[in-house]
């Protein structure tokens, strides 16, 4: 049986992408390990993202590449948003690759194990929207916490970005098949179910004509006891009324909203083509922490966008002061092919883009380090990701960390006394930056 192994780049979208490509390889007979190390047919799933994300790109696939000198490896296949993006790059500055699968073509991967392995190149391409949503999958991630995709592609045309001309518009999921997967999910052991697209909140509006993300949520908690469901990528300007209540009155439905608001100055608002205002923004932030007591908010910057001032830049850190954001990402502009930002005048200088992404994140640390500090001496619940084996200690997550994004909680208790995907009750005895550290409760 041959040994197949995926390295997987970028988003947990593109992660389950990869889980969809698992489960086909497994049902064609191939074997799958998760060191590539073993494997004759190394994967690589790539991210295109921004600039730093095609690098990394590149580097596994050069790095996988290596591994036929010296490894079991004899076969080298890139798949994902680089290789949509580039194809044609990618076949003429990367011969190593003996296949390229574009995103629209998930399911034809073991037929594309299957050419390279009877030494011929393959290369599929498929219409990106006729692929169907979807599909079985092979788990990844640690087997209590999962990421359900409810929609595909994006509509929102910001300046800056290149998803819709790499995943190409907006596909939503019917209820139906998402309730369906949901509960397949639980009869693994899933016991925390974190709901993403592109664009969340918009979900359903391409078919049923309204965003239905709320409805979907009551859907999902009438039809299975997963305790903690979790929203991420709400964006700000289509978060409605009914969604808000569901979140303020479901005990399932975590209290943790991510709005990603990429910057506060209306004139960089404008010329990134998002669909929402500084008052708009503040607003939302108001209303939501207004009607949803306690309620964790996240969001996401972009500082060196073309044209951002001194002035807007400032504007942005005393915003980020002023809301007090429980939980913060940020990142640099980068010029992206094929996308209108690319081609602004008044592009600014790395070194320019570094120290504001710096400082941003310094202001935001002072905001974090206030808030966890204000936790020790509470008793908070957590859900238990693992045991750390180097520091001898518990890890897990409570319901205002999301994967893979936010901090971790530290907790001691007796080894082997609790499992991945308990949930348990922790004392927060000490704070430091984003994480917590604390002991169990009897």
């Amino acid at each position: 049986m041959t040994k197949v192994s995926f390295i997987s780049l970028g988003c947990s979208k593109n992660l389950l992408d990869t889980e969809v490509m698992l489960h086909n390889l497994h049902r064609a007979g191939f074997e799958v390990t998760f060191e590539p190390e073993e494997a004759e047919i190394v994967i690589i799933n790539t991210c295109g993202f921004i600039e730093s994300a095609k690098q990394e790109s590149i580097d596994n696939i050069l790095d996988a590449a290596e591994l036929k000198k010296w490894g079991k490896c004899k076969h080298v296949i890139a798949t994902g948003c680089l290789v949509e993006r580039y194809r044609e790059e990618v076949m003429r500055e990367l011969p190593e690759v003996e296949a390229l699968v574009g995103v629209g073509s998930l399911f034809d991967i073991a037929e594309a194990c299957e050419a390279v392995m009877r030494g011929e190149k393959y290369v599929s391409f498929k219409d990106k929207e006729s692929l169907p949503l979807g599909g079985g999958r092979v788990l990844t991630t640690a087997p209590h916490t999962v990421y359900l995709k409810i929609a595909e592609g994006c509509d929102n045309r910001c300046t800056y970005c290149a998803i819709p001309l790499i995943r190409g518009r907006l596909r939503s999921r019917t209820i139906e098949d998402i309730v369906n997967e949901a509960k397949q999910l639980e009869s693994t052991g899933v016991v925390e179910l974190n709901l993403i697209a592109q664009d969340t909140s918009r979900y359903g509006l391409d078919i049923y004509g309204e965003y239905s993300l709320a409805r979907l949520v009551k859907e999902i908690t009438a039809n299975t006891n997963i305790p903690w469901i979790r929203l991420l990528y709400c964006y700000p300007d289509k978060i409605t009324d009914e969604l808000i209540d569901e979140m303020r009155d479901n005990p399932r439905l975590v209290k943790y909203m991510d709005i990603p608001i990429q910057h506060i100055s209306d004139s960089v608002l404008t010329r990134m083509n998002r669909h929402g205002s500084k008052a708009l923004i503040r607003e939302v932030v108001k209303k939501l922490r207004e009607r949803i007591p306690g309620v964790t908010l996240r969001t996401t910057a972009m500082v060196g966008f073309p044209g951002e001032t001194e002035e807007d830049f400032t504007e942005l850190c005393e915003f980020i002061k002023e809301a007090r954001f429980d939980r913060f990402g940020a990142f640099t502009f980068s010029p992206e092919e094929d996308t209108p930002a690319a081609l602004y005048e008044d592009q600014i200088d790395e070194q320019t883009k570094q120290d504001r992404y710096d400082i941003l994140m310094q202001t935001q640390l002072t905001v974090v380090e206030e808030k966890t500090m204000g936790l020790v001496g509470a008793d908070i619940e957590v859900l238990c990701d693992g045991w750390d084996a180097a520091a001898e200690i518990y890890y897990g997550r409570s319901m205002a960390d999301a994967p893979d994004v936010d901090g971790r909680i530290y907790f001691s208790a007796p080894r082997g006394s609790v499992m991945p995907g308990d949930f348990v009750k922790v004392h927060i005895d000490e704070a430091m930056d984003y994480d917590l550290i604390g002991s169990i409760i009897a």
